[in-house]
């Protein structure tokens, strides 16, 4: 076998191996192959203001470009996870806006130390799509042409 033959396999099967979830996260750069404008808006604290502002942001960029030319992803992390808990007065605005075509990261380190800290894993809506790491999520779509926006 042959030096780039063998670099090409083991590239191949580094791809197989890879995990659904990173396979997940690199989803988004594909979902919208049309858009002209794409933000990323993080979401690290609890603050039911913040939450609020964030929602609006999100829905105000849906309604003024055309869904297909919009990519909106709102990454939730930390304590931001608190949207996305489905006890959370904003959930039917988060679910909207989810049917609409944006996405919406929740962090699952986070997930993974609320459950170690209190021995109970938090449940979070559906709607919601898990990413390993929330900042890796922002940063990664930073690198691809999304614009951070941290209301």
């Amino acid at each position: 076998m042959t030096r780039r033959a063998l670099i090409a396999a083991f590239g191949l099967a580094a791809l197989a191996l890879a995990t659904p979830l990173a396979r997940a996260q690199l989803a988004p750069l594909q979902d919208k192959p049309f858009a002209e404008h794409k933000v990323v808006l993080q979401l690290s604290d609890n603050d039911p203001k913040k939450q609020g502002l964030v929602l609006s942001v999100a829905s105000n960029l849906m309604k003024h470009y055309d869904p297909d030319k919009v990519a909106v992803e709102i990454v939730a992390f930390g304590p931001g996870i608190d949207l996305l808990r489905p006890d959370n007065a904003n959930r039917k605005l988060v679910e909207s806006l989810v049917a609409q075509g944006a996405r919406v990261d929740i962090c699952l380190n986070t997930v993974d130390t609320i459950e170690r800290d209190t021995g109970k894993r938090p449940d979070y809506i559906a709607a919601a799509t898990p990413v390993q790491v929330g900042v890796a999520q922002i940063l990664l779509l930073t690198e691809n042409g999304y614009t951070l926006v941290r209301p």
